[in-house]
């Protein structure tokens, strides 16, 4: 709940940053840029767009779009990464990631660890 708060607080300095009050209404803020994008796909209340870093505040549609495909890209590859780190949970390769060592794919822990117990020569391979 502290977390929560923090974010709260940062959003409201915002928020007052951008209409003069911690309450106030974006409707008011007609002067934005960021207006060009209020109806994309993705929008929503009660948010509307959102970009808090001013990434687009410049009103380039050519740099939204690419934004957005950087965007989904980059979505996409966590997914991956996701699951790259919830499968070796339950599943293991079967045999030996080194057998001169008699280390076997079930003995390397999951996650940082796994980095202290694969070889050098292991890693080296993958480079």
């Amino acid at each position: 709940n502290g977390r929560l708060a923090m974010m709260a607080i940062i959003g409201m300095f915002f928020q007052d940053g951008l209409t003069g009050s911690a309450w106030g209404d974006w409707a008011l803020y007609t002067a934005s840029p960021l207006r060009a994008f209020e109806n994309e796909l993705g929008v929503q209340a009660p948010l509307g767009f959102w970009d808090p870093a001013g990434f687009c505040k410049s009103g380039d549609v050519e740099d939204f779009n690419q934004r957005r495909a950087a965007e989904i890209k980059h979505g996409r590859v966590a997914m991956y990464a996701t699951m790259g780190y919830i499968v070796p949970e339950y599943y293991k390769f079967p045999g030996f990631c080194s057998p001169s060592l008699n280390l076997k794919f079930a003995d390397i822990p999951n996650g940082i660890q796994a980095l202290y117990k694969v070889p050098l020569e292991g890693w080296l391979q993958w480079v």
